[in-house]
């Protein structure tokens, strides 16, 4: 297994390295800055070079969302049949050229590099160096701390109060934005429908509730720079995704009807014709049930 994992160990610790070097002018060679920020800039390397797979997921959850009434079809035809259901389904993924995973894409892509991170933070530890993470990078790595808390220990691994703190914290983030950001696209960027029988709408649910609790679950066998990469990522992809949500977001989703009416809106005041937009929509209805108040009759003289 060296011959993989050594040039995803090379991969992770040389970014790292490189941009400590960078860094190391303005915060210190030794600075706890200078590794999270380290640690930081590889995120944001990673994930500029997945937006490629970013877009693809975005394009293939459209795909899925556009199949829905073709897969009420086939689960009604088929109800009684789940073979035949499943070897349906299949055959309409293949031919929209859709999978219905791959929302997980992303996650399963940065798979090999969190574990070679995981690695070489685990290395720090036990004084055990991996890839271009040696010699003096070690030792300066070692002494290195996040608010108190040295990046390559653990909240199991630990007995200093300040580490079992400063873990619980990220994992505590690191859940909760894997929540909101599951829960933003169910609730603003997915078309409404039905949700009996759905299959994706009852696969986004699962993911719901499932990763928050992997991720508090697993984040306390996690050291603390993994814990950094992790949040950081997070935080990326729920600012990536309300971009795409504001901006382009999917049609019949509760915001692509909130974009429409801002549109008309604007358009309505700059006097303007927008083709496929009601203006109308643009005018807030009426509140019903609102008393009028009644006009003052002039007193005769």
């Amino acid at each position: 297994m060296s011959f993989i994992l050594d040039p995803l160990y090379n991969i992770v610790s040389g970014v790292i390295v490189f941009i400590h070097k960078i860094l190391s002018p303005i915060f210190g060679a030794n600075s706890g800055v200078t590794w999270s920020l380290s640690i930081v800039g590889l995120v944001i390397l990673i994930r500029i070079i997945l937006i490629p797979l970013f877009v693809k997921q975005i394009k293939s959850q459209r795909a899925m969302t556009a199949l829905q009434p073709h897969m009420k079809e086939i689960q009604k035809k088929y109800k009684d049949d789940r073979q035949k259901q499943s070897e349906e389904m299949m055959k309409l993924y293949k031919e929209h050229k859709t999978n219905p995973l791959a929302s997980c894409f992303p996650i399963l892509a940065q798979a090999p590099i969190f574990f070679a991170l995981f690695t070489v933070l685990n290395g720090i530890a036990k004084n055990k160096p991996h890839g271009f993470l040696k010699g003096e990078y070690l030792v300066s790595a070692a002494q290195a701390k996040f608010f108190g808390a040295p990046i390559s220990e653990t909240f199991l691994g630990s007995d200093k109060v300040t580490v079992k703190i400063v873990t619980v914290l990220l994992i505590t983030f690191m859940s909760g934005t894997t929540f909101t950001t599951q829960r933003q696209l169910m609730v603003k960027g997915m078309p409404k429908m039905d949700s009996s029988n759905n299959m994706m709408l009852q696969q986004q649910k699962i993911m719901l509730y499932l990763f928050p609790i992997i991720f508090a679950i697993s984040g306390v066998n996690f050291p603390v720079g993994v814990l950094i990469y992790w949040s950081t990522t997070n935080l990326w992809t729920w600012g990536q995704q309300f971009y795409v949500i504001k901006r382009n977001p999917t049609p019949g989703s509760p915001a692509y009807e909130e974009l429409q009416r801002k549109r008309a809106h604007k358009a309505k005041a700059e006097g303007k014709q927008i083709e496929g937009i009601d203006q109308d929509q643009a005018v807030e209805p009426e509140v019903q049930g609102q008393r009028k108040q009644p006009k003052k009759k002039k007193k005769k003289k």
